[in-house]
């Protein structure tokens, strides 16, 4: 890499980092109400900000704008599914899980069911969701350390790893809420200023929103029908069609969905807040912040689909280290030398050539191309698309070195707020809830830095490990579909239906949980082929079909048991009306002890 962009990599890295890590030793926590819910005193637009990074993690930053590329109109249903469930969120959950008032779901789950057995289902779940999320993260870490240092992305994850731990081991909640506020600063600059420059250079539009649709600066043609016709005469489909059936669409739409509104770290959130109301406000200016990002990854995922095919197809490949001399050499023939960035990320193991002809070039081809060859550019992970981008584009070192600080920011800002679930599911939930009633807050802050410690190693080791999964959105895309087929079921009926009892809430979780993962292994491990997919619904839409399951079990279960008692029932009633809980004299933390099963 040229010296300027290995300068500025490393200064917005390491000034980002220093920030973090400063953020996180001023706000350390001091107690469990820090550590867990930064004493319940964020301001509704900073927690909205920190929402937004908790949820624009590595999917959202690194690889939705990849998939996108690649799947062109079927990649909207990420931005569907992620965006509207802020929507559910905001309407149906936040208000009244704040109102309740604990700090996780399980515990809501344990004192809203009145058992111990259905808090260790729903932990069982929070930490299934939890870990599969955080792969996909942690993956996110190693693609944007590898890319920035030109190393093996299993060693970027572990430099990542060692950055997550500092901070959110030491700051907890409270840390992690205004380190993820800077967070959100550095990933949405970083994001929003290089759509700006590939827009103005492309199609002569500084708005890329606009830029999408607008014409090719001086061809007279815009751009998404000048895209059609290069990936069409390489053999591609349409990049403005799709090849998922509506029911795949809408099934993968909906597990979004529903899955970010059973999210754990995106509901804990809510927790820090005073009251109801901020906690709607709070989603309501996530939304807001989100759909900066949202709105742009179209035109990002479509400049860096036409910049990458224009700049590869046809070039020569070049092997050994003097690739200033070859690359003189081929253009003295007239020839087109591989660019150095396909160079640059090829020492990282997540871009390569396969020379299928041997001619030498690389042809980038679909499965309808005339002369045969099909993507001879393999391996190609698409998740390195939104770091390459201003690379591919030629843009300042300066940009590039920002890119890499902001996919950083994003992977490790969801990063923490996963550990945050992980650690408080088992200190608070598994410990001080269920195992060991008489822990003191002191002893539960030391147990809740050493499980998120624990919950760091685990996490990267799974990045490591999960190559097989998929690219970082998709294996995003499955802890979605568990969180709404496990969680969302529970929760949702927990709150509106006063009959819905402690046996209903455990067989809909265990069904939910079972059926959702078993057929996510199956397809991704098992053997598994398209031709057996359930309804021709894929392993990324299915937790939506299992959720109808989970909740017709979940409610014919409480109908054929007793029902709950008139107290809990009275409870159901008191948190759908803002402030009631208070003035019946129920604190936060003031529950009764739970009775036995």
């Amino acid at each position: 890499m040229a010296f300027d962009q290995t300068f500025w990599s490393f200064f917005f890295v390491g000034v980002t980092f220093a920030l973090y890590i400063g953020i996180a030793i001023w706000s350390r926590a001091g107690s469990t109400d820090d550590f867990y819910v930064a004493g319940h005193h964020v301001h509704p637009t900073v927690n909205g900000m920190a929402t937004a990074a908790d949820w624009m993690s590595a999917a959202s930053f690194l690889s939705m704008a990849g998939l996108i590329a690649f799947l062109g109109y079927g990649g909207s249903v990420y931005l569907m599914g992620w965006t509207g469930g802020y929507v559910l969120l905001a309407l149906l959950l936040a208000p009244f899980l704040r109102e309740f008032g604990k700090f996780t779901v399980p515990d809501f789950v344990g004192d809203r069911y009145y058992s111990t057995f259905a808090r260790l289902v729903a932990v069982v779940c929070a930490l299934f969701v939890s870990f599969t999320y955080i792969a996909g993260q942690m993956k996110g870490v190693g693609v944007a350390f590898s890319g920035f240092l030109g190393i093996p992305f299993e060693w970027g994850i572990v430099i990542g790893m060692v950055i997550v731990f500092f901070y959110a081991v030491w700051g907890g909640m409270k840390g992690i809420t205004y380190t993820q506020v800077a967070q959100y600063c550095v990933l949405i600059f970083a994001y929003t200023v290089p759509a700006i420059f590939i827009s103005l250079i492309i199609t002569s539009n500084p708005i890329p929103q606009l830029g999408f649709l607008s014409n090719v600066a001086g061809e007279g043609i815009s751009m998404l029908a000048k895209l059609n016709r290069v990936v069409t005469d390489l053999g591609f489909r349409e990049y403005t069609s799709t090849d998922k059936s509506m029911l795949d669409v809408f099934a993968i739409t909906g597990a979004l969905m529903f899955g970010t509104a059973g999210l754990p770290h995106v509901i804990i959130r809510f927790f820090t807040v005073p009251s109801a109301q901020a906690a709607r406000l709070s989603a309501g200016w996530a939304l807001v912040f989100i759909a900066i990002l949202y709105t742009t990854a179209p035109a990002v995922g479509a400049f860096a689909r036409l910049n990458f095919t224009e700049t590869v197809n046809e070039a020569t490949y070049i092997h050994g280290d003097d690739y200033a001399g070859q690359a003189a050499a081929i253009e003295a023939e007239g020839g087109k030398p591989v660019p150095p960035w396909f160079k640059n990320w090829e020492a990282t193991g997540l871009l390569g050539f396969e020379d299928a002809n041997g001619d030498g070039r690389i042809q980038v081809r679909g499965p309808n191309a005339p002369d045969g060859l099909e993507d001879e550019g393999k391996p190609l992970n698409r998740d390195i698309f939104v770091l390459a981008n201003p690379e591919i584009a030629n843009l300042p070192g300066w940009v590039i070195g920002l890119v890499v600080a902001g996919g950083l920011a994003a992977a490790l800002s969801t990063a923490a707020g996963l550990l945050m679930v992980i650690s408080s599911a088992v200190s608070h939930d598994l410990c001080r809830r269920t195992l060991f009633r008489g822990m003191n807050d002191t002893t539960e802050l030391v147990v809740a830095r050493v499980s998120a410690a624990a919950a760091v190693i685990a996490a990267g080791t799974l990045g490591i490990f999960s190559a097989e999964l998929g690219f970082v959105a998709e294996v995003v895309a499955f802890a979605f579909g568990l969180a709404a087929a496990s969680l969302f079921p529970i929760i949702f009926l927990g709150i509106f239906w006063k009959r819905m009892n402690r046996e209903g809430a455990i067989a809909a979780m265990l069904t939910g949980l079972t059926t959702t993962f078993g057929y996510i292994y199956y397809f991704k491990f098992g053997g598994g082929t398209p031709d057996e997919w359930l309804f021709g619904v894929s392993p990324e839409g299915i937790g939506f079909v299992f959720m109808f399951l989970a909740l017709a079990v979940g409610v014919g279960v409480a109908l054929l048991t007793k029902a709950p008692s008139k107290d809990i029932q009275d409870l159901v009633e008191d948190i759908r009306v803002p402030g009631t809980r208070k003035a019946h004299g129920i604190a936060d933390q003031g529950m009764a002890p739970i009775p036995a099963d």
